[in-house]
């Protein structure tokens, strides 16, 4: 970031010099920068003031995104924000990200839709300026499945939860509004939750003008969930530190996660299923057939690597990649255009709210000496990408 301790005004000028010869590296090393405007960053005294809650952050961010644009030729392509999802549902639902308040689910939306709001004033000022890139937005969608298909109260259920996380979202994206069926979802889910939602006029008219304009969709993912009917009170508990079957999630008026025995787990009880990425892609195929194009922006195993003679021997990640890329030439035989993939990460990183335990990377880091390491993952990847071929 390159903001002053106002969050807004005038810029750094020492940041917008570093990012400018990061592009220029890049280039120079045959590497195309796919470039987030917003991700978990929000300026710290912007954030106090109520991050995506306060309506006067929608200008800020339509502002920074605007010096962006021009000050930044040299980037092909822009993305708005990373996971506008998973940032409401920390900061408000969960509580594992600042300001950690809980059950909260007016406010979830809330920022959801004033988040979808700032896309879409960017991506529409992004067009209207005539710029040369391409511009999108990257959500986390994990898919959402009854326990039982048979029973309607779990098809409600998974539902109603498809809606918190991605249906909400994905309708502000695609359709410039939300459907009858997901306003319907919301109404339902306050009333056994309370709150009530600032839905504007202006909003939609910016969602509607913009919904055309995104030139892809980036989809992370990492994990489905299955849901089944519940009658009680919201209760969740973060699993962060990998201790394997102490998450709790169950929400008033929505429903409770619990997963078939037979679907393998994480250590963060993460659920391992492929599958979700297939049906996710064909849903937003099916449902948003004005998506343009869609890249896998995220996609990996958080795991409890083991380092011995210099390595990681982590044959799980591999799998799981393997496994995951074969349902992506899947999706791909049955007509959804994807154009790339991303695996996240390159490196070992600080993983949020599961600290530097959960290591995602091809290469180990060593976080005393900053020392890398190339895990079997690394030398694995290195050779499908320049073969294509999954082995």
């Amino acid at each position: 970031m390159f903001v002053n301790v106002h969050g807004y005004g005038k810029v750094n000028d020492k940041g917008v010099e570093f990012y400018h010869n990061l592009f220029a590296e890049c280039h120079k090393r045959h590497v195309e920068p796919f470039v987030t405007l917003h991700h978990f960053d929000t300026p710290e005294a912007l954030h106090s003031n109520g991050d995506f809650l306060n309506r006067e952050n929608i200008e800020h961010f339509v502002d920074y995104a605007a010096f962006c644009f021009e000050e930044f030729p040299e980037v092909n392509y822009w993305t708005t924000f990373n996971e506008i999802g998973p940032i409401g549902d920390g900061q408000y639902l969960v509580g594992k990200f600042p300001p950690g308040i809980q059950y909260d689910l007016a406010k979830v939306f809330q920022s959801h839709h004033n988040m979808m709001v700032s896309h879409a004033r960017a991506v529409k000022l992004y067009k209207e300026k005539g710029y040369k890139g391409e511009i999108g937005v990257v959500h986390a969608l994990p898919t959402k499945y009854p326990l039982d298909p048979e029973n309607p109260a779990d098809v409600i259920a998974a539902e109603l939860e498809d809606i918190i996380h991605n249906k909400f979202i994905l309708d502000a994206t695609y359709l410039g509004h939300y459907s009858e069926k997901t306003l319907a979802g919301v109404e339902a889910i306050l009333a056994a939750n309370g709150g009530s939602l600032d839905l504007r006029e202006e909003d939609f008219e910016v969602l509607e003008a913009a919904k055309d304009l995104n030139d892809f969709l980036g989809i992370n993912y990492y994990m489905s969930d299955w849901m089944e009917a519940f009658d009680g009170e919201t209760e969740i508990i973060h699993n962060g530190k990998g201790e394997k079957g102490s998450s709790k999630y169950q929400i008033k008026g929505v429903g409770r996660r619990v997963a078939p025995d037979y679907v393998p787990r994480t250590d963060w009880d993460w659920i391992i299923y492929p599958q979700g990425l297939y049906d996710q892609i064909m849903r937003v195929k099916k449902d948003y057939p004005n998506y343009k194009k869609i890249y896998i922006t995220e996609n990996g195993l958080g795991y409890k690597d083991e380092f011995v003679d210099n390595t990681v021997y982590d044959d799980g990640r591999i799998d799981y990649v393997k496994q995951h890329l074969e349902v992506l030439s899947d999706a791909i035989a049955d007509g959804a255009n994807v154009k790339g993939y991303f695996i996240w990460s390159l490196m070992d990183v600080f993983s949020w709210s599961n600290g530097y335990e959960k290591r995602y990377g091809l290469f180990y880091v060593d976080f005393e000496t900053q020392e890398r390491y190339p895990k079997k993952s690394a030398h694995w990847y290195k050779k499908l990408a320049e073969t294509q071929l999954i082995e």
